[in-house]
């Protein structure tokens, strides 16, 4: 199991479905990110899964194997109707042993690859994040050799300058478009006091990949349901084609209570988004 410490523009009408107007749309197909029902899966894998299909995600985006192989948890997938588009690794298993990670991704039917989290040893200064777009790129020409794409998911502290320097803004600009892609996590993004709609003006059809993450109006900026905190989710989801977003997975890191309640009341508030 992965540790876990805290293509374009025209592509993105995919996940979208016009609804009742030229003007309004909804999500066509919703995804949570299996971190948030971890603990759940780790006492009922199979039992989570069907919970989770129950709710009416279609797709979830993988934390771990939970000490099974890539053909087990693709066939219990299958069972359950669920397509896992993306999976969220550590920089670790990049750098060392990447291939076997490749052929993990191939026997789940994943098309993404995601660097999922950078430790604090790992992005202390402006040469760590340099350091890192030689391995990213390195890791999306293997990644695409195996019909794969890599990619990277943010938290809040690569938008912190380094050396007058955005980390996050170098990772884009020194990164090969067509070999690292990025996954936008609506909440570390606001936590941090970014706007996603500069980067996706800045860098248009970047993003196929985005977590569907609230902040609550507490001091504490807190995790909280979709839909109950200040994400404008309507702003970002009506610029989904320019940010060539595919696939919208929910997450929510911590809970007030059962994780998979939590995770229906975000679902029933996306299916009834207009945008």
């Amino acid at each position: 199991m992965m540790h876990r410490r805290t293509i374009l523009g025209g592509l993105g009408a995919m996940a979208l479905v016009g609804n009742r107007s030229a003007r309004a749309e909804r999500l066509q197909s919703i995804g949570l990110q299996l971190y948030t029902v971890r603990r759940d899966l780790e006492r009922d894998f199979e039992g989570t899964l069907a919970q989770v299909a129950e709710v009416g995600f279609q797709e979830v985006e993988l934390a771990g194997l939970f000490g099974r192989t890539a053909k087990d948890v693709r066939a219990s997938l299958d069972r359950h109707g669920l397509k896992a588009p993306s999976m969220h690794v550590d920089l670790p298993e990049i750098q060392t042993g990447f291939q076997k990670t490749l052929e993990a991704g191939s026997a789940l039917g994943v098309r993404y690859v995601i660097c999922a989290w950078l430790a604090p040893e790992e992005r202390g200064s402006l040469d760590d994040y340099k350091r890192h777009t030689e391995t990213f790129n390195r890791a999306g020409e293997e990644a695409k050799k195996a019909g794969i794409q890599f990619g990277f998911h943010c938290h809040d502290f690569e938008f912190a300058p380094l050396e007058g320097v955005v980390p996050y803004d170098l990772l884009l600009k020194e990164t090969d478009a067509s070999l690292v892609q990025m996954e936008m996590d609506l909440y570390w993004i606001t936590k941090a006091g970014a706007d996603p709609l500069h980067y996706f003006r800045e860098y248009p059809g970047r993003f196929p990949l985005v977590h569907v993450k609230d902040m609550d109006r507490t001091p504490q900026k807190y995790f909280t349901e979709v839909g109950k905190g200040v994400v404008d989710f309507k702003r970002v989801f009506a610029q989904a084609k320019l940010g060539g977003i595919r696939h919208f997975f929910v997450e929510q890191d911590e809970t007030p209570g059962p994780a998979i309640e939590s995770a229906r009341e975000s679902c029933e508030y996306l299916k009834k988004l207009d945008f």
